[in-house]
């Protein structure tokens, strides 16, 4: 991911007094709005609840980031006696099931246990920018211009440089598991923004618009856990606090150990050493211990974890001394990316087997998808743009036509996506922007480094100021979105240089087509739902799986969110 910030902005161009109701400590709920996204088809017509699952009273949810459904396809196909070919065929596929857009880690893993969309959430992207709070680090909040960078990344812990995020454990990595389950001891108050209000920062889980499952799950007196790959997912926890019990967040981006060099997700092997740590956390929740396995608990009713393996294959160009990605043609994963695969399947099978192990295979229902896919998976589609280039131009222009001015740009974040924040937060400087991008040319690479150069700035669509709220179904008054949503062509990936050959965060098929699959305590043959469904279905499907209320979520009584079809 690219970010860029320009300094300088002026308050009054950023902010009009009436932005603050749409900030994260006290949000407002009618701001945040149905999601209305007409490039895709409503996920939410024609739809059936499907029965709960009686005699369930766990759900284990497992989230291959990456994975698509053509990758569970072809493996089902090609390993019919895997722990993979296994749910399937004991289970429930939702066959076009679709990520939200942006198909951002953040706007995804939030999806899956709000029921909400972003203009919902209030979460586009795991690193944004805020017209509303102020910069880290502010003391002086009356006088300080409000604008900011909100980083839900490893920017916001202790030490993003260790495993433990700063927690200051003694003969790291091995002794990761001794990771405290209140990951928001591990965020660094100084790397916050700051709300205006209270003068005081904004944590993660205050960030979030809605509820999540974890919350309502906690308000029945049940038990709740996870495992991902930031402390800043504590998010999780929902504007309580207090929604997850034991939440397990290694830090993926601190450095690896030798003999990897950079962070864990620069060398697929280390990706799968890190993965490994969550999944044995997952193994001693269902052994009825908490993450670390020292301690006894609750085998919890909500719990599980995200893999990177599969994401990491996808996006690294070679790794472990073989190539990523997928072979010519873009349906057969290459020997990295099946290498990984394996890893997955053989992880899922350990807590299969641990389920029966432990009696918990009748009363556990297993739900598999994924936070995005990635995109390219065609090699020859892939054109990598440096974005940086486009900003620079576009400020430039801007200058030129306004001398005295500030950059345009105050904040970018672009992967297969460009979302920029701009420091004229008015139309007529969203129109030049849009008019900017659509009418200039950008130069990439392609997958062989061979120079190719695009129309409209690599992009297919670009909504400008109004119609980017109308796009999130967000007011405009809403602090958070972006000024600017550019949709990238096919294969299109905002990156300097050769490093990764995919990303995600865009619309296209490849980013938002992630496979869903339901295996409960009754379901003992394989079945098929081919209605387009979303992934944010996966909250309430959960809750009524477990004789909850799915009314209980905020963001299903906004947007109107149903459980999966009937199975």
């Amino acid at each position: 991911m690219t970010s860029a910030r320009t300094t300088g902005v002026a308050a009054a161009a950023l902010l009009g007094a009436a932005l603050l109701a749409g900030t994260a400590v006290a949000p407002s709920m009618a701001d945040a709005g149905r999601h209305e996204n007409h490039d895709a088809q409503d996920h939410r017509s024609g739809q059936h609840e499907r029965q709960d699952g009686t005699g369930t009273k766990h759900v284990l949810v497992l989230s291959v980031d990456g994975l698509h459904q053509k990758d569970l396809d072809w493996y089902v196909a090609a390993h019919p006696q895997s722990a993979l070919a296994a749910l399937v065929n004991h289970g429930t596929s939702y066959t076009h099931a679709q990520t939200p857009v942006p198909s951002d880690s953040f706007p995804g893993m939030v999806g899956q246990f709000t029921g909400g969309n972003p203009g919902t959430t209030g979460i586009y992207y795991d690193d944004t920018f805020n017209r509303a709070l102020l910069p880290a680090g502010t003391t002086d909040c009356k006088n300080t211009a409000p604008g900011t960078e909100v980083a839900l990344t490893e920017a916001a812990d202790k030490n993003p440089n260790a495993l433990d995020a700063g927690q200051g454990l003694t003969g790291l990595p091995s002794s990761i598991m001794t990771m405290t389950g209140q990951p928001g001891s591990l965020l660094n108050p100084a790397a916050l923004p700051v709300d205006p209000a209270t003068c005081k920062p904004v944590y993660p889980h205050q960030y979030l618009k809605v509820n999540t499952v974890f919350e309502v799950a906690k308000s029945a007196g049940l038990t709740t856990a996870w495992s991902d790959k930031h402390p800043a997912y504590e998010i999780l926890n929902g504007p309580s606090g207090k929604g997850v019990d034991d939440l397990f967040t290694p830090e993926i981006n601190s450095q690896a150990p030798a003999p990897f060099t950079g962070d864990w997700s620069q060398d697929n092997a280390a990706t799968r050493q890190y993965d490994g740590y969550k999944v044995q956390a997952v193994l001693n929740e269902i052994g009825g211990k908490d993450h670390s396995g020292t301690r006894a608990a609750a085998v919890p009713a909500i719990f599980g974890m995200n893999f990177q393996s599969v994401s990491t294959a996808q996006k690294l160009p070679t790794s472990d001394g073989l190539p990523g990605g997928y072979l010519p043609g873009g349906a057969v994963p290459g020997p990295l990316l099946g290498n990984a695969l394996d890893y997955v399947d053989a992880s899922v099978g350990k807590m299969e087997s641990a389920l029966s192990a432990t009696g918990h295979a009748k009363d556990t229902t297993i739900i598999l998808s994924a936070k995005h896919g990635q995109s390219p998976m065609e090699p020859a589609a892939l054109t990598r743009v440096p974005d940086s280039t486009i900003i620079d131009g576009l400020n430039a222009a801007w200058k030129a036509a306004h001398p005295g001015s500030a950059d345009l740009v105050a904040f970018s974040t672009d992967d297969d996506i460009m979302q920029l924040w701009l420091s004229d937060h008015s139309q007529p400087a969203a129109k030049f922007a849009k008019d900017y991008l659509a009418s200039h040319t950008a130069a990439g690479n392609d997958i062989n480094s061979a120079p190719r150069t695009l129309a409209t700035s690599g992009l297919s669509k670009i909504y400008a100021g109004s119609d980017v709220a109308r796009y999130f179904g967000t007011k405009t008054t809403d602090a958070r979105y972006p000024d600017i949503l550019g949709i990238a062509q096919t294969g299109v990936v905002y990156t300097s240089g050769t490093a990764k050959i995919a990303e995600h965060g865009g619309a296209s098929a490849d980013d938002r087509n992630v496979p869903l699959v339901i295996s409960g305590t009754h379901d003992d043959h394989a079945r098929t739902v081919t209605d387009t469904v979303e992934t944010t279905q996966i909250a309430p499907t959960i809750l009524k799986t477990l004789g909850l209320d799915p009314n209980k979520l905020q963001a299903v009584q906004i947007e109107g969110t149903q459980a999966l079809p009937q199975r």
